[in-house]
Formats: C-alpha cells, sequence, structure tokens
C-alpha cells in the first residue's frame, strides 16, 4: 500500500530583516498546509541574510537560543496551527562562545523533537562559516515524526557521504538539506550529489537553496530546490534558478522499501571492513 506524505520546501530571497522574513515564510507555510503539505523545510538559516560572506562580529546578533528563543517559539505556534511537520535552521547560541548552524525539528503539534548541528564547516572565500561557528556535536540524529523519520544535513555537510549514510542507518525516511550555495562555486555539482546520496541511501531527499543576491556579497545563490527519491528521480519539476518558490510534493514513502529489496545496498554494506575510513 502507498504511503504517500505530501511534502514542501521553500526557497526565498532575503527581505531586509528578521520580522519580515519569518512573516514571509510564515504565509509560504500556511499556503502549504491549504495545499495538503504534512511537513515543510526551510533553508539554511532562514530568519537571516547570508552573513557568513564576511567576517564581522555585527553579525553574532543574528544567534538565538534553541528551542526557547523568538523564531523557535513562533515556528511551534505555526507548527500548532497549521499541523505540519517543520525543519526550522537557525543561529544557535548555546551559550557565550557557543554558537552552531542548527536546524530545528517541530513536530504537527509543535513539539520540539531535537535538533540538528551542522558537523561539516567551510572557511573559503564567500563562506567564512568558521568565524561564527562550531562543528556539530550531536551526531545525525533521525526525528520521528508525524509524517515518518525526517533527518536533516547542512549545506557544506552533503559533500560527505558518511552523514548521509548514517542518516539511512539511523532511519531517514526523508532528509531535508537546507543550503545557501552560489551559481559559480557549485552550480555542477547541485544536481549531482543529493540525487547519489538518495539512490547511495535509499530515501528522499529535500535539496534547498536561497535565491538571489543579498547585501554581504556577491554570492548569487541559484535556487533549483528540489524533491529526489530513492531511484535519484526529480519529484516533479526542479524550482526557478532565480525567483523565490514554494514547491510541494507527493513522496511515496513506500518506494524506500521497493527500493532497498531491488538494489539490497544496506544487506551488502561491508562496516567489518571499513576501519581505515575513520582513521585521521
Amino acid at each position: 500500500m502507498a504511503n504517500v506524505v505530501r511534502a514542501a520546501l521553500v526557497q526565498a530571497t532575503w527581505t531586509g530583516d528578521t520580522e519580515s522574513m519569518i512573516a514571509k515564510h510564515e504565509e509560504h507555510a500556511r499556503e502549504a498546509a491549504r495545499q495538503g503539505a504534512g511537513v515543510i523545510g526551510f533553508q539554511e538559516v532562514f530568519n537571516a541574510p547570508y552573513f557568513c560572506q564576511v567576517q564581522d562580529p555585527e553579525h553574532y546578533r543574528w544567534a538565538e537560543p534553541v528551542p526557547d528563543g523568538p523564531t523557535v517559539t513562533r515556528m511551534r505556534a505555526l507548527a500548532r496551527e497549521t499541523g505540519m511537520v517543520i525543519v526550522v535552521p537557525v543561529f544557535e547560541v548555546e551559550q557565550s562562545g557557543f554558537y552552531y548552524n542548527t536546524a530545528v525539528v517541530v513536530d504537527a503539534d509543535g513539539t520540539v523533537l531535537g535538533k540538528y548541528r551542522k558537523h561539516h564547516i567551510p572557511q573559503v572565500k564567500g563562506f567564512w562559516e568558521k568565524y561564527y561557528f562550531k562543528p556539530g556535536n550531536l551526531g545525525w540524529p533521525v526525528f520521528d515524526t508525524a509524517v515518518g523519520k525526517v533527518g536533516v544535513y547542512i549545506c557544506y555537510d552533503r559533500h560527505f557521504p558518511e552523514g548521509w549514510r548514517q542518516l539511512g542507518l539511523n532511519g531517514a525516511q526523508l532528509v531535508y538539506n537546507p543550503s545557501a550555495t552560489s551559481r559559480g562555486l557549485s552550480a555542477y555539482l547541485w544536481q549531482l550529489e543529493q540525487p547519489a546520496a538518495a539512490v547511495a541511501n535509499e530515501y528522499f531527499v529535500a535539496a534547498i537553496n536561497r535565491v538571489g543576491q543579498e547585501p554581504y556579497g556577491d554570492n548569487d545563490f541559484y535556487g533549483t530546490s528540489y524533491f529526489v527519491d530513492p531511484r535519484g528521480r526529480f519529484v516533479g519539476d526542479v524550482a526557478s534558478d532565480k525567483e523565490e518558490e514554494l514547491v510541494v510534493r507527493d513522496l511515496d514513502l513506500g518506494l524506500i522499501e521497493e527500493v532497498r529489496q531491488q538494489w539490497a545496498f544496506y544487506r551488502d554494506r561491508r562496516p567489518d571492513a571499513y576501519q581505515g575510513l575513520v582513521q585521521p
């Protein structure tokens, strides 16, 4: 029997301030709920500009506590209002000097199920993230939500296959990958890596990218967000490379078991032979 989940994602342009940015995402979420979506995810640090284009202490002002900060509090209320699971990427401050690139998973009743902290932190031109973020230290949790088992992998993480695999081993059916990636740097990889990860690990992936240019640099965020299935096929069309867009798609989670029986990648793993992969 089909187990179809209607899932949504938002690729958004920066509005100029946090209040209007959050309000815009709330309206996208309400529209997704009107279309019958049960889960929605937003882009990396969705309530702020991508400030990592520069290294400036003024940008620590975007950080807030999790889960009791103002953004997650609003998202909890939004989840209760819409009856949707929400993946909420924010700049987290744990305590003075401890900052993380984080995504909070809120269940459809507003319960905070937990959070994922980005493991792999880039430090290259236009993506000066080590200036702001400590590496994640919470592993690769998979959250048992109202729509199924949902995991998160954030932006630069997607270049590292180990986390994708761990999410699969932890039971993920759908992995959201909120990102902020620019046209000149990674456009070639964008429609290659996440479909490959979906195939290798036999689950659905929601790949979310920002769109447009923002005040703190010349990064051209190229959108083209999408859902991809465990066979590596796009679910519906890929989003625009220039315009803001709400993407809503039906995901047949029954396909996961079908593919795992046919391709049997998990059966044929050889963890006994992989010890060298974790040697420094």
